[in-house]
């Protein structure tokens, strides 16, 4: 058995005791994973290979197997106490008794994960009394990556977080967002549909047709047009990891400033050009309308009004 704190990577050679018994019953019993529960969402994220190979939960293992976990794709094991962060301001767009719309800032971690163990939206908000979804990660419908700034849902109550997520699966969350691209994308509105799964040889990055790569829907439509860049509107339709950094970065068209997927400095960016900008929903109670929006944050606003400047436009765009 080898263990990688400091990475979240980790793996183990299967013994006796484990023949002929299901993947996601064998794991989750184990305390680095902590239960069957995370040892299926490693398995639906990729990050469990058995023999290098992705398997199903329902795989029945063998003596002598190698199976690899990647755990920092989620968090501390159930049973890590959270600690509240009431030093971290996340400004609140929205609360009612049953959930809160966050406008989430650049830089952010969502939940805690290895490296990430406090310090996070979930921590900062602790005291909102959230609930529902993995010990670790309380209230958590969807995430936006480290330093993708914008609107995110985040439940109350147990049974809330479960219709919201479904909600999410059901394709009823409208969720938005402004991007940045490099070059001049050719139609005004698309649709890219690409699976998305983790790459085989970046373990932080995602890739069209990774491993364990799952269907992938992002909807775009082009707001203003600059020299060698575009801003855009994309709409998802679902939620991988990285969906729309990916997506663009696969047709050419990387947002700006992502280190990861267009690595090098542009415009003085210091991190992708990415906003959750709208979210429009019922009420998973009342079923009453919610509509969000969000402007930009300062930094990209600047950028976007730098742009315009060099091209000689006064009138506010799309933020």
């Amino acid at each position: 058995m080898r263990s990688g704190p400091e990475t979240g990577l980790w793996e183990i050679v299967l013994g006796p005791e484990s023949a002929g018994r299901r993947l996601d019953a064998v794991m989750g019993e184990l305390e680095e994973v902590g239960s069957r529960v995370r040892a299926s969402l490693l398995i639906q994220q990729g990050a469990m290979l058995v023999d290098g190979v992705v398997r199903p939960k329902s795989w029945r293992v063998a003596e002598g197997q190698r199976v690899s976990v990647d755990l920092s794709v989620l968090g501390p094991p159930a049973g890590e106490a959270l600690r509240a962060a009431p030093d971290i301001t996340v400004p609140i767009v929205y609360e009612d008794a049953y959930l809160l719309v966050v406008d989430k800032p650049a830089g952010l971690v969502v939940h805690p994960a290895p490296g990430h163990a406090e310090g996070t939206l979930v921590n900062a908000l602790l005291g909102h009394g959230l609930a529902g979804g993995e010990v670790f990660r309380p209230g958590i419908v969807h995430r936006l990556d480290r330093d993708t700034s914008g609107l995110m849902l985040v439940a109350k109550e147990a049974d809330v977080q479960r219709r919201l997520s479904c909600m999410i699966r059901e394709r009823e969350v409208e969720r938005r967002y402004l991007a940045l691209v490099r070059g001049d994308i050719r139609n005004e509105s698309g649709t890219i549909e690409a699976s998305v799964g983790r790459d085989e040889r970046r373990r932080t990055a995602m890739a069209v047709e990774g491993r364990g790569a799952r269907s992938a829907v992002t909807h775009f439509a082009v707001c203003e047009r600059f020299t060698a860049f575009t801003l855009l509107e994309a709409r998802l339709e679902t939620g991988r990891t990285h969906q729309i950094r990916v997506h663009f970065q696969a047709i050419g068209h990387p947002v700006a400033g992502d280190p990861t997927y267009s690595p090098g400095a542009v415009l003085g960016l210091t991190r992708q050009f990415l906003h959750s900008h709208r979210l429009r929903l019922r009420h998973p109670v009342d079923g009453s309308r919610l509509d969000f929006t969000s402007a930009l944050p300062a930094d990209l606003a600047a950028v976007l009004a730098a742009l315009r400047a060099a091209a000689g436009r006064s009138v506010p765009g799309a933020e």
